[in-house]
């Protein structure tokens, strides 16, 4: 029997924080940031503190699929490959990542109106 968890409670518990910090971000840099400590945060809540995460362990890669990248050595630690394998997580990451790429580039459509307005 496989016994599946589900972290939809904690992320829940970060959207609304990730949501505002992201409203206010004004470069692709602060998205990909917010992200990372959003990362870090939800890695802290699943697993305790147990599993030490820097927040360059996980990296928003708008150009890939899922859009985020993590570290090989968080994947390689036994605690997150358990619930890695068995969990929501994966889903719950790419749910927030798919966010903040959909920000980046929004951002990045604002930048070029306001570029070509400046041209003319």
């Amino acid at each position: 029997m496989i016994i599946s968890h589900s972290f939809t409670k904690i992320e829940k518990e970060l959207l609304p924080k990730f949501r505002k910090q992201m409203s206010t971000t004004e470069s692709t840099e602060d998205v990909k940031k917010i992200f990372q400590y959003c990362m870090k945060d939800l890695f802290s809540l699943v697993f305790s503190n147990q599993v030490n995460i820097e927040p360059e362990d996980i990296e928003l890669a708008p150009h890939n699929e899922p859009p985020y990248e993590i570290a090989e050595r968080v994947l390689a630690d036994q605690a997150v490959a358990s619930i890695w394998q068995s969990s929501d997580l994966p889903d719950i990451i790419t749910r927030f990542a798919e966010t903040a790429v959909h920000h980046c580039l929004h951002l990045t459509k604002i930048f070029e109106k306001t570029e070509a307005k400046i041209r003319m």
